[in-house]
């Protein structure tokens, strides 16, 4: 722990300009931190600063949050402690609710130029191994931790994943380090607490290399997943569509059952959803995949669902009840149109455009007022002679029924001007060459 070669990770990243230690206090991030501190001067470009999550779920953690804080002016690391909500919701772990809290609040904490370093180390590693391997993962779950992965808009990064737990004790002692001791880590009420102090030493005891060997495991496994995802990707390339908006039936029943499922545990982790268990989603394709053309079968999980609309499988949140009585106005400024949230919906903007779209001519100084369909509407969109109504134009567009009552309506007093996803007015339309709005809804993030 005396060389800087165990930093080498943070070699690999040279854009990364601020460098935050997630400091728990404990022996293993203090260690991180004091190494860092420590050898700062190879890194003269950079910025190191140490932030303490307070989960509020201990009488200790604000004395915590002090011992931190004198350790960094000791150190001259900036420091800030930031407050989590980290109780758990029903039916789930309080450390999985306290590791969602932190990690979200570290995000948040980060941009583009900034990397999390936590202390993670090789027992950590083995012990995930296990863990994973007793809740049945594959090889995504066996690959355990990265050593690097994107959090947020910046980076995480585990500098010491292959070092030993007992090397940074060493380091500890060494250097007189002084750290916090959190009673709850001897509670063997936590599955990794049980692990790490009742099983691991049996093994140990047996085969002296365990750690090792298993953390080398969790290398390969790492390797096969990232082969699997690169199959994946050349079976979404071939038959997916343009931002992987849905899958065709088709083509995904032309796969073998295994490639079935990967394809679709990656095409979920590329949408940001939840991944099914493997119950759950050799469910969820029997039931998509054998359904009748006619049908719209829907198959849910936590956090996620699956619909099936014609030939095309469709991914996405839960789906939260609507009100089709809602109405937003929506005004310009001198910028432009400022985006505009729909709640439950998603976000609604303006983005210029030269012969699409709105006229800019026709909305200028125009307040617009934003729905939903309620039923009766009719439209005249571009490329056709006459109005129609939206219900039928909506069918042969092919949107799926469910999103059909959620696309934004734009009027000007009772005119329907757009209708976004579908189209805009034929008569409000920008002409070729002249400047124009196009409405555009981001959706939900998965």
């Amino acid at each position: 722990m005396s060389s800087v070669d165990h930093y080498s990770l943070l070699d690999r990243y040279p854009h990364l300009r601020r460098l935050i230690v997630g400091y728990s206090g404990g022996v293993d991030s203090h260690v991180l931190l004091h190494g860092l501190a420590t050898h700062r001067s190879h890194w003269p470009e950079r910025r190191l600063e140490a932030v303490y999550i307070d989960h509020g779920l201990q009488a200790a953690s604000s004395a915590w949050a002090e011992h931190c804080a004198k350790i960094c002016r000791e150190l001259d690391v900036p420091f800030r402690t930031l407050r989590v909500n980290a109780r758990p919701t029903t039916g789930e772990s309080p450390e999985a609710a306290a590791r969602l809290a932190r990690y979200a609040a570290f995000s948040a904490a980060l941009d583009s130029s900034a990397a999390l370093l936590t202390a993670h180390h090789r027992d950590d590693q083995a012990e995930t191994l296990l863990l994973q391997l007793l809740r049945g993962a594959g090889p995504h779950g066996l690959a355990a931790m990265p050593a690097a992965a994107r959090l947020g808009e910046g980076w995480l990064l585990r500098p010491l994943l292959e070092v030993d737990r007992a090397e940074l004790l060493a380091y500890a002692r060494l250097h007189g380090l002084r750290w916090i001791e959190d009673a709850s880590n001897a509670s063997l009420d936590f599955d990794r607490n049980y692990l790490r102090r009742q099983i691991m030493p049996l093994l140990r005891e047996r085969w002296p290399a365990a750690t090792r060997t298993l953390a080398r495991s969790a290398q390969w496994c790492a390797e096969t997943a990232r082969w699997l995802d690169a199959e994946a990707d050349a079976d979404l390339a071939h038959i997916a569509a343009p931002g992987l908006d849905c899958l065709p039936v088709s083509a995904v029943r032309e796969l073998g059952e295994p490639r079935q499922r990967n394809l679709l545990r990656r095409w979920l982790r590329r949408l940001k959803l939840p991944i099914p268990d493997a119950r759950q989603l050799t469910q969820l394709l029997h039931d998509l995949l054998s359904a009748a053309p006619d049908r719209q079968p829907c198959a849910g999980w936590p956090g996620g669902e699956m619909r099936r609309y014609r030939d095309a499988l469709y991914a996405m949140p839960p789906l939260t009840g609507h009100d089709p009585d809602q109405q937003w106005v929506w005004r310009p400024n001198l910028d432009g149109w400022p985006p505009l949230d729909l709640p439950g919906v998603g976000c609604l903007q303006m983005q210029a455009t030269g012969g699409a779209g709105l006229s800019a001519v026709a909305l200028a100084g125009v307040t617009l007022t934003v729905r939903f369909r309620r039923g009766g509407e009719r439209f005249h969109p571009v490329r056709r002679q006459h109005s129609q109504e939206l219900k039928k134009l909506l069918q042969e567009a092919g949107i799926p029924p469910w999103r059909r009552d959620r696309l934004p309506l734009l009027y000007r007093e009772e005119v329907l001007l757009a209708v976004v996803g579908l189209g805009v007015a034929a008569e409000f339309a920008a002409a070729p060459g002249n400047a124009g709005w196009q409405p555009v809804l981001e959706p939900l993030a998965g």
